[in-house]
């Protein structure tokens, strides 16, 4: 296929140049198909953890603030005792918390399949919100905080968390 193309060359344009970039953008639309040209957005900019969110006691302070603030908002859905033997369901939820408490995203992050336990567990933490403000210390340089809670369900659809629940129970009943 021949392609002829006239260039008019103003007086602050090189006419050689002008045709280089031409020639490069029919070579690499031929050689590639337009269609094919992919566009590379810039990277996201990296969010800064701070040390005080990686595991220490400031982090399990406002981990156990949290907790207890979820159990208070949705007393009718908490497990109080021991949890039994066999759980029916583990549903750990990942979720972001912005410096004023407000949840900023929340998901199912891991569970056994149980469509009611994960309902429940996003529902509870959504009626909790907002949730106590972190401190500063614990926030990345989005101004926001990532974390994790585990809510384990007995069979009759109560919940206790991790964070503040009893040991299980070591016989079948």
């Amino acid at each position: 296929m021949l392609i002829r193309a006239r260039l008019s060359c103003g007086p602050s344009a090189s006419c050689a140049a002008l045709a280089r970039r031409l020639g490069l953008i029919l070579l690499l639309g031929f050689l590639g198909g337009f269609s094919a040209c992919t566009i590379t957005p810039p990277p996201k900019p990296l969010l800064l953890i701070p040390p005080a969110a990686i595991n220490s006691a400031t982090l399990d302070d406002y981990r156990t603030a949290v907790a207890k603030h979820i159990v208070e908002r949705n007393p009718s859905y908490v497990l109080h005792g021991t949890p039994q033997a066999m759980l029916r369901s583990l549903v750990v939820v990942s979720f972001t918390v912005d410096r004023n408490g407000q949840i900023v995203k929340s998901s199912v992050y891991r569970t056994n399949g149980d469509d009611d336990a994960e309902t429940t567990a996003l529902a509870t933490l959504r009626r909790s919100a907002p949730l106590p403000a972190p401190p500063g210390r614990l926030l990345n340089s989005a101004g926001q905080l990532e974390m994790f809670e585990d809510w384990l369900f007995n069979d009759n659809g109560k919940f206790q968390l991790r964070t503040l629940a009893s040991p299980q129970a070591q016989n079948f009943q």
